[in-house]
């Protein structure tokens, strides 16, 4: 990624969200950086969490500037998924060496019942 190439690793994630809201930007794309959705349960809010980037009105996409990716990452995107009820989201690290990236499916995904 282009990010990774030109900052290297080592920055803190704000620097590397700032950067890819250059990139998505320069490529047209329509997104939401920090977008902050709601979190319900039994049908009431609870409170709020913000995702990182909001690609598309569909594609969440979460960063993080670690050294080795961890479960708990993986665990928090999927999350976002589920508590927005988005199909397809996006985990991208760039604290190691070697950028990292998982796709992630949210297996409960209802169409037409987008939250925000």
């Amino acid at each position: 990624m282009t990010v990774h190439s030109a900052l290297g690793n080592g920055f803190q994630e704000v620097i590397y969200q700032r950067a890819l809201a250059l990139e998505i930007s320069d490529e047209g794309i329509s997104f939401s950086r920090e977008h902050e959705m709601s979190v319900s349960y039994k049908g009431r809010t609870i409170g709020s969490r913000r995702v990182d980037f909001l690609v598309g009105n569909v594609v969440a996409v979460e960063l993080k500037a670690v050294l080795q990716l961890e479960d708990v990452h993986l665990a928090q995107a999927v999350n976002y998924l589920e508590a927005y009820n988005l199909e397809v989201g996006l985990l991208i690290n760039f604290g190691a060496r070697s950028l990292q990236f998982k796709r992630i499916l949210n297996r409960d995904f209802r169409p037409g019942s987008h939250r925000d």
